[in-house]
């Protein structure tokens, strides 16, 4: 997330990064090379054909290694194509934007095709009670940026998958505080 003053105007703004990430890049591509890979194996049974560069699935039986190879690899192929969707729809990707002018704060992401493709939402900055910061190490780690609005649920501002580090949480969410004049909870 990066954060821009826009001509010097009271807004702060962070960008949130989606889908369109380097680990899942790396992910959908293995995925990928591996679901041609086991489906080309079960092919390569069935017609009695070498259809891989390597290995040799010709002499695997068609039932039942070639039909669980075949399957394996549908599997695979079907979840490699959502994943690059995924990516190019970047899911996720958008800013969050706390204008002092206009008084609002909006929240705005991209998600899936549909009718329902852009996500936003803007709410009063008087509505905004405090910003709270929810830390979990461990196995999972979580650091999530929380806006607590008054009758609503907490908004989480920070990006879904890889934690960012500690220091810029703490700063992201000083900086948010000290800009909307709300106190910090959670550190």
């Amino acid at each position: 997330m990066t954060t821009q003053k826009i001509l010097d105007k009271p807004t702060l703004r962070y960008e949130v990064v989606g889908t369109r990430r380097f680990s899942n890049y790396l992910i959908a591509t293995m995925v990928s090379i591996g679901g041609v890979g086991f489906f080309l194996a079960g092919l390569s049974s069935y017609f009695k054909v070498d259809l891989l560069p390597t290995g040799n699935a010709v002499d695997l039986l068609f039932i039942p290694q070639g039909i669980a190879l075949s399957f394996y690899g549908t599997c695979g192929l079907l979840l490699a194509i959502y994943l690059w969707l995924t990516i190019s729809w970047n899911v996720g990707a958008g800013f969050n934007e706390f204008n002092q002018d206009v008084g609002q704060f909006r929240l705005f992401r991209w998600g899936r095709p549909g009718k329902n493709r852009k996500i936003e939402q803007t709410y009063p900055l008087e509505t905004i009670q405090s910003v709270q910061v929810k830390i979990r190490e461990g196995l999972n780690p979580q650091r999530i940026i929380y806006l607590r609005i008054k009758g609503r649920n907490d908004i989480p501002l920070t990006r879904a998958g890889q934690p960012l580090p500690l220091s810029t949480i703490e700063n992201q969410a000083a900086e948010i505080a000290r800009f909307l004049g709300v106190p910090m909870e959670g550190l």
